[in-house]
């Protein structure tokens, strides 16, 4: 028998800063039309200078943790690849500011935004062989670097998320072995240093969605191979899991991944697949529409979205079945299956994702390039101090509590509570 594991709580750190996608594309000189609708782009989060991924993934994971928890907490998993250090693990950082115990295995993974489900699933299969009880805690956190006047300026962001896996999931049983991976070697993105993100968007829009089908396939063939149907049609798509999550680099993608699934499967007509879009998939996109890029949280942003956006029309989602797909780019993709938990509604409405987005400050065009001009001036300096003046006071209204990067001295980075 499988064991049950999957997530009990998620808690979500969406920065303190937004900045309106119109507001950035008109001033870029662009089409709002284009990258607000057909993009799916409304805003996105922009970090002030004493955030960085360390802090968001704290700030993250602090509402989820009392002190019962933090003791059951045997693994610590941080996916990422926004690291500050090319050696030294963001997850230490994380596991001293959480006061998680000091027998907890903590590692950083890195697999570009597959990460965040690479780290999940890790973190279920270890769980699954441990005593009831146990708990696992897998953050994912990151921020874009600067892009000024680049065509992918638009899809940028930043965030954090935290998953508490428990033998009792609240919210979602991660249905092991219930899966499809497809990997290959591909040059599409890459970060080569500190200061640079850059490769062929082209390349990776393909790449991502040539994996689509490839995992939906494995992923039905895995269903059938644990004893579920036979899924050749839509129609046995939709029955078995009424509900779609796709990783979303920005929302537009997220369309054009469920035609290529729905057509796999046989479906060649447009417009009902836009309708079955709008059913099943659309309102995943609620939280992500505002925070732009999420990298490895975006999956676990969507599942949130979901929930949430359903909760609030009153459908019923306990126990219905989603599945999920997720892609990062060099890379690796994977289709998966989760069942919603009895208190998934709940768990959501406690992660206050959508209060926590009003919350943001909305900041300008040069508020938002003056704040990433500072971080990328001193991303490789060993002695510098952040300024935590500015920005409207922001750092004495909202970080009361919070974990603040301060700055370094001989490449030691120095963070507190403010």
């Amino acid at each position: 028998m499988t064991p049950t594991v999957g997530i009990d709580a998620i808690g979500v750190w969406p920065s303190t800063m937004a900045l309106e996608m119109a507001t950035l594309v008109a001033a870029r000189g662009g089409n709002v039309e284009q990258v607000v609708r057909q993009m799916m782009i409304d805003e996105r989060s922009v970090n002030p200078p004493w955030e960085d991924p360390v802090t968001m993934a704290v700030n993250a994971a602090d509402e989820l943790l009392d002190d019962e928890t933090r003791g059951k907490i045997g693994l610590l998993i941080v996916a990422s690849e926004s690291g500050p250090d090319q050696e030294k693990s963001l997850s230490t950082w994380v596991q001293r500011w959480l006061n998680l115990p000091d027998h907890c295995r903590n590692m950083e993974v890195k697999i570009a935004c597959y990460g965040g489900t690479a780290a999940m699933m890790l973190a279920c299969h270890w769980l699954a062989n441990q005593p009831q009880g146990t708990r696992a805690l897998v953050i994912t956190t990151d921020q874009s670097r600067q892009h000024f006047h680049q065509p992918y300026e638009f899809v940028m962001g930043a965030g954090a998320c935290a998953l508490l896996l428990s033998h009792e999931p609240r919210f979602m049983r991660v249905e092991l072995g219930h899966c499809g991976v497809f990997t290959q070697e591909v040059s599409d993105l890459t970060r080569p240093t500190s200061r640079v993100e850059a490769g062929h968007s082209e390349t990776s829009l393909l790449s991502y969605l040539d994996a689509v089908d490839i995992t939906l396939e494995r992923y039905c063939d895995a269903v059938r191979r644990h004893g579920g149907p036979s899924i050749e049609t839509v129609a046995a798509l939709q029955a078995w899991a009424p509900l779609a999550v796709y990783h979303a680099p920005f929302g537009g993608i997220t369309l054009r991944a469920h035609r290529a699934a729905l057509r796999s499967l046989g479906c060649k007509d447009r417009n009902w697949i836009g309708e079955d879009f709008e059913r099943r998939v659309g309102p995943s996109l609620k939280f992500n529409r505002r925070m732009g890029g999420t990298y490895a949280s975006s999956v676990f942003i969507s599942l949130l979205g979901l929930v949430d956006a359903l909760a609030q029309d009153g459908v019923p989602i306990s126990g219905d079945r989603v599945t999920i797909y997720s892609y990062g780019s060099g890379s690796c993709a994977e289709t998966y299956s989760g069942v919603f938990g009895s208190e998934a509604a709940q768990t959501a409405r406690r992660a206050n994702l959508g209060g926590l987005l009003d919350e943001r400050r909305t900041i300008g065009v040069r508020e938002y390039e003056e704040a990433e001009r500072e971080r990328t001036c001193w991303v490789d300096s060993g002695d510098y101090c952040v300024s935590l003046d500015g920005h409207d006071d922001l750092l004495s209204r909202r970080y009361r509590g919070r974990l603040i990067y301060r700055g370094s001295k001989d490449y030691v980075r120095d963070y507190g509570r403010a």
